[in-house]
């Protein structure tokens, strides 16, 4: 009876681990292609596409924290457990920005009136001309791309709930 709670013991705080681990690589992942698509692809982020971010820039170290926590300090796999679900509800309001932009960009309810940007001003006025020439107003209402119908928003929906999905996976892992 002692060894077979024992045995669901490492097995849970192997799961959280591993759950931890998943969600902060594939939270890693995500921004990371957003950069790329923003730095190297050309696409300029609008608001909404900003605001989206800001749950894995959060969201990150807390997973990261989870996972150290979970492996080096088994005991307190029951922080690590706290962190995932604080992580899942993050990507949770983190998609639901993302449905709110996409049903604006498929014209179910209106956008924000206040969404544009992408772009930076010059720093002196010599610039100012030239920088306003080459800026891009970027519509949160208007979807840059799309791959199997779905824009940046809708993809992001799609990253968010599974990593949600895997955090509360970890989170629910029972003791004993």
């Amino acid at each position: 009876m002692a060894s077979q709670s024992a045995l669901s013991t490492i097995l849970t705080t192997y799961r959280t681990a591993l759950a931890a681990g998943l969600v902060f690589l594939g939270g890693a992942a995500v921004v990371c292609g957003a950069w790329g698509f923003q730095l190297i692809g050309g696409y300029v982020p609008c608001k909404l596409c900003l605001e989206q971010r800001v749950p894995y820039y959060v969201g990150l170290p807390i997973a990261l924290l989870a996972f150290i926590i979970a492996r080096f300090a088994p005991a307190r796999t029951g922080i690590a457990r706290l962190a995932l679900v604080v992580f899942a509800l993050l990507m949770i309001y983190g998609g639901g920005i993302g449905v709110y932009q996409a049903g604006a960009e498929w014209t179910f309810w209106p956008g924000p009136t206040d969404c544009g940007g992408g772009g930076s001003l010059a720093n002196n006025a010599g610039n100012l001309l030239n920088s306003l020439q080459n800026l891009h107003v970027v519509s949160c209402t208007e979807a840059s791309w799309r791959m199997f119908g779905l824009s940046f928003a809708g993809w992001n929906v799609v990253a968010s709930a599974g990593l949600a999905i895997v955090a509360l996976w970890g989170a629910i892992a029972k003791r004993g």
